[in-house]
């Protein structure tokens, strides 16, 4: 299984560049260089690897040890529905976050080299450096174990100070990927381990905001820079069993918790298709009962490496982002927007078990996916059952009750709860902004998108049986998962109310220029939208939506291919190694 696979930690770069199987700015052969800790990155499209350790160089005087990567990521379809624990289907980009890295040695001035203190510099101008070091604070019980007793031990819990979550900066994102690598390698009750003192240098080409997921990509770097740095991914430590193997699982359960950290209660999907992706697929990720990763080939996709366009005997297919320009920032507008609906999925639920009369716990924090599960009588802690069938989630939406958006006041009633209990369980880790709640709209969505998700990885599975094609069915299938798609956009514009009228114009637009489907990806309201294009009609497409969508029409070259551009499937995070 793919999550159970450890983290790539490559020495060589022709086999770090196979492995990442793109066409974009990566390195691919690594030389020997005169000038003392210098590396060449011998490839044409190599500049931004080269650049990133040469400059590290420059700035720490000394060459990076490791260099930890961690690509955004598309959702082709699934959204909002990760955290109500329903699978969804993304691919990683070829858009990336670098974190150059390194043990800081011992200096002259002993107050620079605290245990765990982190030197942090960004490639970007408007960021400046930042530096700051871990403190144990006290606490009560195991760090993070809620219901703590009141006798419970006080232990020293490791604290970063994270700037107010509506003035995010880009080093809290540093510090959530921090958290995880103290609190679970650093033990809070052992005084004798303390993490070393590190620098790192960041660039990043996924943008910001922009619903490719640049928030989880930096934190999953940033968590493997402090894996990598500390000597937790070591091999030869691995083999001696002096260390447990981290595998890709691990690390999306950590870069999770880690992201919770900046006030965003992910459901999953970002730091699996960032962590567990491989190139030229995408990925099916199930969270029910337990995080599972599948990997699926895309129809008509090209081989990795090849050009467009792909030979005229077949039909070929690429994903193109639009950027509308519109700032997606799900830490800032979370009362409102995503942590709200994460509240309003999980109240759902509750009130549709308890109306459907299924057995739900006093204080269960109970999910959509768990609902259907008691309704259909799935067994929930079967960890060999995998996901139910297509036909299975439909018998299963056919006996979904229907309830209209209801007030807090009638919500705390249906769930059979008081208000006390109520606001604890839902209310009281997550800051929400609503007057009314919209429970039937936002399970509606949930369900209908969930089924959406299995009918396209379906489609993509029967595609990839067949032995020659015709043009004809490789058509019909690029047309099925287009339909899909377009009917996710209509659900996330009209149902989940989680698009926007760019959004919306955008999508349109797409369709207009020749897409087989087009929706929107990521949270929502604003970022980017991704569409299924004819690999041969990429410029054509380009052009035509540059030319309907005001934003575009005075962008040329990088500056167009900053907001709208081709991508093909990514593999996941890996970290390369420096060796002498």
């Amino acid at each position: 299984m793919a999550a159970s696979l450890p983290i790539p930690v490559f020495t060589n770069l022709n086999d770090l560049y196979q492995n990442l199987g793109t066409t974009l700015n990566h390195a691919w052969v690594y030389l020997p260089n005169p000038y003392p800790g210098y590396f060449l990155f011998m490839h044409p499209s190599s500049k931004r690897w080269d650049n990133l350790a040469q400059e590290f160089k420059a700035r720490f005087g000394r060459p990076p040890a490791y260099i930890a990567r961690a690509p955004g990521r598309v959702n082709l379809i699934g959204e909002h529905i990760d955290y109500a624990l329903f699978g969804v289907f993304p691919a990683a980009i070829e858009r990336d976050i670098l974190i150059a890295c390194a043990p800081r040695p011992v200096p002259s001035d002993p107050s620079t080299h605290a245990p765990g203190s982190v030197i942090a510099e960004n490639l970007h101008g408007k960021y400046k450096r930042q530096a700051f070091t871990p403190t144990r604070r006290p606490t009560l019980g195991p760090v993070g174990k809620e219901d703590v007793p009141k006798d419970a031990v006080h232990v020293e819990e490791w604290h970063l100070d994270i700037d107010n979550k509506d003035e995010l900066k880009w080093e809290s994102y540093v510090k959530a990927g921090y958290y995880g690598v103290l609190n679970h390698y650093f033990a809070p009750n052992e005084t004798s381990l303390h993490p070393i003192p590190v620098d790192l240098l960041v660039t990043g080409s996924v943008p910001a905001g922009s619903g490719l997921s640049s928030s989880a990509a930096m934190v999953v770097a940033s968590t493997l820079a402090f894996l990598a740095t500390n000597g937790l991914l070591e091999e030869e430590a691995i083999k001696n069993g002096n260390l447990k193997a981290i595998t890709k699982g691990s690390l999306v359960e950590m870069s999770m918790e880690n992201e919770r950290r900046v006030g965003v209660n992910s459901g999953g999907m970002d730091q699996a298709a960032s962590v567990i992706s491989t190139a030229n697929s995408a990925l099916y990720v199930s969270f029910f009962p337990r995080l599972s990763a599948e990997r699926i080939p895309l129809p008509g996709s090209s081989p990795i490496g090849t050009q467009y366009p792909k030979s005229s005997s077949t039909k070929s297919a690429v994903f193109v982002c639009a950027n509308s320009l519109v700032v997606s920032d799900k830490v800032v507008h979370a009362r409102t927007r995503y942590n709200l609906r994460v509240v309003e999925t999980l109240a759902a639920a509750r009130i549709l078990a308890v109306r459907l009369g299924l057995s739900v716990g006093p204080r269960e924090k109970i999910t959509l996916r768990h609902v259907l599960a008691r309704l259909i009588g799935e067994p929930e802690l079967d960890a060999d059952k995998g996901e139910i069938s297509v036909d299975e989630l439909k018998s299963g939406l056919e006996r979904m009750a229907r309830e209209l958006g209801v007030t807090m006041e009638t919500m705390i009633e249906w769930s059979g709860m008081g208000e006390e209990a109520f606001k604890d369980v839902y209310l009281s880790w997550v800051d929400v902004e609503a007057t009314h709640f919209q429970l039937y709209n936002r399970a509606k969505h949930v369900y209908t998108e969930a089924l959406r998700v299995l009918q396209f990885r379906e489609v993509c599975l029967t595609a990839s049986s067949y032995l020659s094609p015709s043009e004809e069915a490789e058509t019909a299938v690029l047309g099925e998962l287009g339909k899909l798609m377009n009917e996710s956009q209509e659900s996330c514009s009209r149902v989940f109310d989680c698009s926007c009228p760019e959004l919306d114009e955008l999508t349109r637009l797409a369709m207009e220029a020749g897409a087989y489907g087009s929706r929107l990806t990521g949270a929502g309201w604003g970022g980017c939208t991704v569409s299924l294009v004819d690999e041969t009609q990429v410029d054509s497409f380009i052009g035509k939506v540059k030319a309907a969508y005001p934003p575009y029409r005075d962008l040329e070259g990088d500056a167009l291919h900053e907001v709208i551009f081709a991508t093909k499937p990514s593999s996941g995070a890996c970290v390369f190694k420096f060796t002498e």
